[in-house]
């Protein structure tokens, strides 16, 4: 299934019976570095909840943090082989997200490890501060004020990014207002796009790996296996006051935009063209680009895309995503689901069927806790969809955890064919709140 098909998936996925049954509103506390460095190393032997491939193959000329000679292939990569042909976009989007774009990747790397203190999310800690510490002296500086649980004392273009990302995952629309315009007072749209971006993709990551109950690498651990060097990051410190459009940012949503006005067959898509989500990640291109190759690499779904949507539903209503909830509404109904039951999901799980309520709950345990999740609880989904299928399932998950925090979390505008047949479909404008 393509993550980002044209807005099919961006929205078509999301509401669910956890209308109902919203994540808890009060935010668990902040997990501490030392604690979670504490059960990884615990984690080094433990079983993970999928095959982890060994195959050279796979991992041919694979684009990773590693050095080249050192033979070291992340659990997450060796998880993913499961499905081999989203290895190395894998790769390369977690190295993008990290690397690419005009942000420090100290300052990205920062807010990744913040948010798996958040997430509770050990595997992704120790991952995360690894590369933090080798991105030099920024890095350092940050990674003990984030030990130190002393983020008060950074400065305040810094602060702020942190804060985005802890407020923003632990609820998709992040911080009030008022702070948000502090926020935009020290970045630029593109640049705001490229930190909820970060945010975006890091709550999908850690909850990827909590899901797959990864075991920790010993490498990980060990100091003196270093990753590659961090390339060198530079930036313009005047800017211009208006942003200038750049040569991959007119390509890239260009190129978007073409295959957003061809024609759509049968129940494939949602008829709207271009979504705002498109146009806003265009602001990012390389990131953007990252991200939707990454999805047209899952290609088609073993599970059916009919369970995926269920899914989305699950995860959107769980985080109260206005934007992916109509969309998702759209979709349903260019793929033939009855009215009645799109109605009668709003409401509860009756509605659906033994398989698609499996997925849904799973889908609704990672929303909520990803540190949580059992093996009893991935053991379901395996059973009922086998060892790719149940990969889809978590996948299309942390999908969903990405869009419900870009769309929502910038405030994008639902399109007005998609108010259009969500009003048709409910008799009113929006989904209720959570």
């Amino acid at each position: 299934m393509n993550l980002f098909r044209a807005s099919s998936i961006l929205a078509l996925v999301c509401l669910s019976a956890l209308c109902v049954r919203p994540v808890a509103a009060a935010p668990a506390p902040i997990a501490t570095l030392a604690e979670l460095e504490a059960q990884a190393r615990a984690r080094t032997t433990r079983q993970a909840r999928l095959p982890l491939s060994s195959s050279a193959d796979v991992f041919l000329g694979l684009e990773s943090f590693e050095p080249a000679s050192s033979g070291r292939v992340p659990n997450y990569l060796r998880a993913l082989a499961v499905k081999p042909a989203t290895v190395k976009p894998f790769a390369h989007l977690i190295r993008t997200f990290a690397y690419g774009g005009t942000l420090s990747p100290a300052l990205k790397l920062a807010m990744a490890t913040r948010i798996a203190q958040v997430n509770r999310s050990a595997y992704g800690a120790v991952h995360l501060a690894r590369l933090l510490r080798n991105t030099g002296p920024d890095g350092d500086a940050l990674l003990a004020r984030l030990r130190a649980n002393q983020l008060e004392q950074l400065a305040p273009a810094d602060r702020l990014a942190l804060r985005w990302a802890e407020l923003q995952t632990q609820d998709i629309r992040g911080m009030t207002d008022d702070e948000f315009r502090q926020l935009r007072g020290y970045y630029s749209d593109s640049e705001v796009v490229e930190l909820t971006f970060t945010v975006s993709f890091f709550n999908y990551f850690t909850r990827m790996v909590e899901g797959l109950g990864l075991p920790v690498e010993p490498w990980v651990l060990d100091a003196a296996q270093k990753p590659a060097a961090a390339p060198a990051w530079t930036r313009n410190r005047t800017p211009p006051r208006v942003a200038l459009l750049s040569d991959a940012e007119i390509e890239g949503s260009g190129s978007v935009l073409q295959a957003a006005r061809r024609p759509v067959a049968g129940s494939a898509g949602l008829g709207l063209g271009m979504a705002n989500s498109q146009r806003a990640m265009y602001r990012v291109p390389a990131l953007a680009a990252a991200w939707r190759q990454f999805g047209a690499a899952n290609g088609d779904s073993s599970v059916g895309r009919d369970i995926l949507l269920q899914v989305s539903f699950a995860v959107s209503m769980a985080n109260g995503c206005r934007y992916c909830t109509i969309h998702q509404v759209v979709g349903l109904r260019r793929l033939g689901v009855d009215p009645t039951k799109l109605l009668a999901m709003e409401k509860d799980d009756d509605a659906l069927t033994p398989r698609e309520r499996t997925a849904v709950v799973f889908a609704r345990a990672l929303t909520a806790s990803p540190s949580t999740v059992t093996d009893a609880d991935y053991a379901l989904v395996k059973r009922a969809f086998q060892e790719v299928g149940a990969l889809e399932v978590l996948l299309q998950t942390c999908n969903f955890s990405f869009m419900n925090r870009f769309t929502d979390g910038l405030r994008l505008p639902s399109e007005d064919e998609a108010i259009k047949t969500y009003r048709e479909v409910y008799g009113r404008d929006t989904p209720p709140k959570k």
